[in-house]
């Protein structure tokens, strides 16, 4: 059955797909929003929002029990798993309706089912219709935008399929709370939900393949984050490979790392090692998009390789935030009319809600120094912050990078309390080029967290010139 036609259809319903038909409506886009699933994608239903309620929940419980400390005192203190796992889908469930009322707000029609792209322009033709089927409709497009994100990666361990060995997702509707936890997997997936069962009282494990956990962040933060664990009583293995699952009284994971094999019993396996970009049912018959290593490629404007179709977010790799996948679809959107990107896309705040958080934006040290720029940086311990000490949180610090000759910042790291929040203020100086003495001249109140960012612009600026 044939149906309407639209300027624009979008096929994911994730941060990217919701943001990009809206952005379209708001242009004069007659837009349409196709989701299989259900709207928000992966950060909203399985990743962002219900990993960071668990953290929020925990972080609290974590900081009741030790009330003892200062004075405050809670009888029979426990963890309803099944109660938490309800108010993270009433969490849920108020942001769907929220994004629900945008998209319709914007004139946003959405339909439900997979969306599968069944005819497109002729090779060589630089424009014509596009035919989207959903259900037994099809639908004609100007433009499409595929946004279908990604889904956790699988690995090729044997014991994979055992009961008990879930991948992200199921590990968050778990409604009850292991004894035990080993987590296969020590990025940024890895870190949190280690962070969230540990302050549950679940004895964490983590195995990692690679030199250091969070490999992808300045040395000293992972150094310092494997340091924290440590102390917590999260035991980590890096550059360890693993070899098998399988059941014994418990699920026995072995591994090798050093070259010594070592096999460790736990009540559940989490496998955190990624996600892959998600094409499933995307595609018809005789239909080919150029791909590498199963994700989608496109040029610097999110083109694909067939005319009128363009794609963004997870599903072309790179990096894998929901902030990131909004950014491109707002260009991607201001391309398709023929106007300049409003986002920067160079510069991108990656954040991690581990206790303390983590924080970074632009350069490292390092980074600078391999650019051919010669840089210098400075830290600020957080054991001297007033609200820091106060509040009772981990030691941390604030670390910026600075252009020695010119004292432009160039980028920062934090591994302290709120550095997720502090975070764009740093973004934020470092688009607008702002040096470390301009910086060190705006007044930061008093006793707050942000004071952090000052004493290090201080502490960075006397490096410089």
């Amino acid at each position: 059955m044939m149906g309407a036609y639209y300027d624009l259809i979008v096929i994911g319903g994730g941060p990217a797909g919701y943001t990009a038909a809206a952005e379209g409506a708001k242009k004069g886009m007659k837009a349409a929003l196709i989701e299989r699933k259900a709207i928000g994608g992966t950060c909203l239903n399985e990743g962002c929002i219900p990993t960071k309620t668990l953290m929020h929940c925990t972080e609290l419980y974590r900081e009741v029990k030790a009330g003892e400390g200062i004075g405050l005192y809670a009888k029979e203190l426990s963890c309803d798993m099944g109660k938490l796992q309800d108010y993270k889908e009433g969490v849920i469930g108020e942001l769907q309706k929220g994004i629900g009322i945008m998209l319709k707000q914007n004139k946003v029609t959405v339909y439900e089912g997979t969306g599968q792209i069944v005819e497109v322009p002729e090779p060589g033709e630089d424009s014509g219709k596009i035919k989207v089927q959903v259900g037994d409709e099809v639908l004609e497009a100007g433009k499409v935008l595929i946004s279908t994100g990604s889904v956790p990666m699988k690995l090729p361990i044997p014991g994979m399929d055992l009961e008990g060995v879930l991948d992200s997702t199921r590990m968050l509707s778990e409604r009850t709370i292991p004894k035990s936890l080993l987590i296969i997997g020590g990025g940024v997936i890895g870190v949190e939900f280690a962070t969230v069962y540990h302050a549950l009282g679940c004895k964490v494990t983590i195995v990692e393949a690679l030199d250091k956990i969070l490999a992808g962040l300045d040395r000293e933060i992972s150094q310092s984050m494997k340091m924290q664990f440590k102390k917590m009583g999260i035991e980590v293995h890096t550059g360890a490979r693993v070899k098998e699952i399988r059941k014994e009284e418990e699920l026995c994971c072995t591994f090798v790392e050093k070259e010594q094999e070592i096999s460790i019993s736990c009540e559940k396996i989490l496998v955190a090692a990624g996600r892959r970009a998600d094409t499933s049912g995307l595609l018809g018959e005789g239909i080919s998009l150029e791909m590498e290593k199963g994700r989608i490629l496109v040029d610097e404007t999110f083109k694909t390789s067939i005319p009128g179709i363009y794609a963004v977010g997870d599903v072309i790799g790179g990096i894998q935030l929901a902030h990131v996948a909004e950014a491109e679809a707002i260009n991607t959107v201001c391309a398709m009319n023929g106007t300049a990107s409003r986002m920067n896309l160079k510069l991108v705040p990656s954040c991690i809600y581990t206790s303390p958080e983590i924080a970074s934006v632009g350069m490292t040290a390092d980074e600078a120094k391999a650019a051919g720029i010669e840089a210098v940086s400075a830290k600020y311990l957080t054991s001297a912050n007033g609200k820091s000490v106060l509040s009772g949180q981990e030691r941390g610090f604030v670390k910026l990078v600075a252009e020695k000759s010119t004292g432009r910042l160039l980028g920062a790291q934090l591994f302290c309390a709120r550095a997720t929040d502090m975070i764009s203020e740093l973004s934020a100086a470092i688009a607008e080029e702002m040096t470390v003495q301009k910086l060190s001249g705006v007044i930061h109140p008093h006793p707050t967290f942000s004071e952090a960012i000052w004493e290090a612009a201080r502490l960075t600026a006397e490096k410089t010139y």
